[in-house]
């Protein structure tokens, strides 16, 4: 049974690889071809949704125990993250071509194709060092580059949010708008992160100590 759910997890991770290298590839291709930041979401924003969307199996492989990353961390990054690629930038056309989604789409991209090539070599074995290194090192700079985007395109949507009353079915039974909740969002957005960044740091420390010592 264990090496059953080490062949599915080599699937998924490596088809998620996959995934993420195309739509990473298309976001920069079509910078460079039409030197602007505004086609991100138009090259490779759907496949991104798709992908966002199925890796809520990472929430459910934490709870059933297949990996040991528990729910908690796993749901506020897959929560975040969907929220604000199908709440917002699918949900307004207009937010679609500022520049903040391009700098969360390609942090984004940049994080998982490091993390997903390292999860599904582990999964057959193990990790190369650099790709290990590059796991546990490269988050240092792109995932407060990707909060960076992801918050500045929060901002930049409010007015849209407002002006177009924006899921007011769904919050109209509630004390308070859509609006309303992204801005309370915005302000703990930081602290949240926060959690997740130290979880981290937590563990660059614990994994590349280990692969420290296995070289010594």
């Amino acid at each position: 049974m264990t090496q059953l759910w080490s062949l599915y997890l080599f699937a998924y991770n490596s088809l998620q690889a996959l995934g993420w290298a195309i739509s990473l590839t298309r976001i920069l291709s079509n910078f460079v071809s039409i030197q602007s930041f505004a086609g991100a979401y138009a090259s490779a924003g759907e496949l991104i949704c798709l992908l966002q969307t199925v890796a809520f199996l990472e929430v459910i492989h934490g709870a059933i125990g297949i990996v040991p990353s528990g729910v908690l961390l796993p749901l506020m990054q897959w929560g975040g993250r969907t929220h604000f690629l199908l709440a917002i930038v699918r949900g307004i056309d207009e937010v679609q071509k500022l520049p903040s989604v391009f700098v969360a789409l390609v942090a984004w991209g940049l994080i998982e194709v490091i993390r997903y090539p390292h999860y599904a070599l582990n999964c057959v074995g193990s990790s190369p060092s650099l790709i290990t290194y590059l796991r546990y090192t490269a988050f240092i700079v792109l995932y407060p580059l990707g909060l960076a985007g992801e918050m500045w395109l929060m901002y930049e949507a409010l007015p849209f949010i407002k002006a177009k009353s924006l899921y007011a079915d769904f919050f109209a039974g509630l004390p308070f708008t859509y609006y309303n909740f992204v801005r309370v969002l915005l302000l703990c957005y930081p602290f949240m992160w926060l959690k997740l960044y130290l979880h981290l740091i937590k563990q660059r420390k614990s994994k590349l100590g280990k692969q420290h010592k296995k070289k010594n």
